[in-house]
C-alpha cells in the first residue's frame, strides 16, 4: 500500500496554516505527527506516474499560498 508524506515550509507572508491544512485535507490528506505534516493513504499500490500526477494536483491546490513542500511516497 502506498503512502504519500508531505512536509511543509510556510512563509510568514503566505496563507495561514489552517487554510493550508483545509486545502490539503480536501485532497484527502490527514495530519501526521511522525516527522511529516500530512499523510495520504492510497489504500493500494500507486504507480510513480500516479504519485507525480498527485504532486501536480498538490502544487496547483497550493498555488499562491506561498508554501513550499516536500513529498515522499513509499510502498509498505
Amino acid at each position: 500500500m502506498t503512502r504519500t508524506f508531505l512536509l511543509l515550509q510556510l512563509d510568514s507572508e503566505g496563507s495561514p496554516y489552517s487554510a493550508v491544512a483545509e486545502t490539503l485535507e480536501s485532497l484527502g490528506f490527514q495530519p501526521e505527527t511522525e516527522g511529516y505534516d500530512f499523510v495520504y493513504e492510497w489504500g493500494r499500490s500507486a504507480s510513480v506516474r500516479e504519485t507525480l500526477e498527485f504532486a501536480d494536483r498538490i502544487q496547483t491546490a497550493l498555488s499562491g499560498a506561498r508554501v513550499r513542500f516536500r513529498i515522499e511516497s513509499t510502498d509498505e
